[in-house]
Formats: C-alpha cells, sequence, structure tokens
C-alpha cells in the first residue's frame, strides 16, 4: 500500500463540485457530438460545449489560485459559464427539433447545469462571508 494518502477518499460525487463538473463536461460532450450536422446545431453546440466544459475548467483554476481573492474569481467565472450553459441548453429545448426528440436527456442535461450553478453560487456566498444566519 503507498504510504500518500488519495486526497480525494472522503469526497462525495454528489455534492463535489469538481467531481460533478467533471462528469458534466463528459455529458456535455457526448451530447454535442450526437447533434445534427445542420447550420443551425454548429453554433448552438459549439457555444454550448465551450460553455459546459469550462465550468468545470475553472473550478480546476480556482484549486490552484493564488489568494482567496483569485479563488473566488474562478468561482464566479465557472456560474456565469453554467448559466451560459443553461441558456444554450434551454435554446435547444424549446427552439429546435432536437429538444423535442431527445427531451429527456435535454432536462437531465439542464438539471445537471442548475445544481452544479446552485452549488457554485452557495460556494460563493459562503466564500463572501454573505450568508444570512
Amino acid at each position: 500500500m503507498s504510504k500518500f494518502k488519495n486526497q480525494n477518499h472522503n469526497l462525495n460525487p454528489k455534492t463535489d463540485v469538481k467531481y460533478r463538473a467533471y462528469y458534466f463536461s463528459l455529458d456535455i460532450i457526448k451530447f454535442t457530438s450526437e447533434l445534427p450536422n445542420e447550420k443551425v446545431y454548429w453554433v448552438i453546440s459549439d457555444q454550448l460545449l465551450r460553455s459546459g466544459t469550462s465550468i468545470g475548467a475553472n473550478v480546476i483554476e480556482a484549486k490552484s489560485a493564488s489568494s482567496k481573492r483569485d479563488f473566488i474569481r474562478f468561482y464566479e467565472i465557472a456560474l456565469k459559464s453554467a448559466n451560459e450553459t443553461k441558456y444554450w441548453i434551454c435554446l435547444l429545448r424549446d427552439g429546435t427539433k432536437v429538444g423535442k426528440e431527445k427531451k429527456e436527456e435535454v432536462y437531465k442535461i439542464l438539471k445537471e447545469a442548475e445544481e452544479i450553478a446552485n452549488m457554485l453560487g452557495s460556494s460563493l456566498l459562503t466564500l463572501k462571508n454573505k450568508r444570512n444566519n
């Protein structure tokens, strides 16, 4: 057995934003790769891919931040990316045939984006000491 401890041995995948954002990125990659090869989907899938994978990238960047202020800034960017992701998913849901054909998958992705955004928002409130007591 290694003398080094796994730093993630106590993490709960349901409450660990880093874990959730990583697997969300994988879901976004898979989902966008399955969109039809039509002009309307090119822009949406490109933006969805960028914003959806940016969430986790910014959470990881926060982990190596040089200050609390820097850490907060990366979480703020991750939250903005999560909100942008929700926008692109809603466009797919409401404005395309894919939204109707893959309704269950679209709602699953939207729900996960909302939950990750809520986790980030809650963390930011704590970090900024703005929690209601």
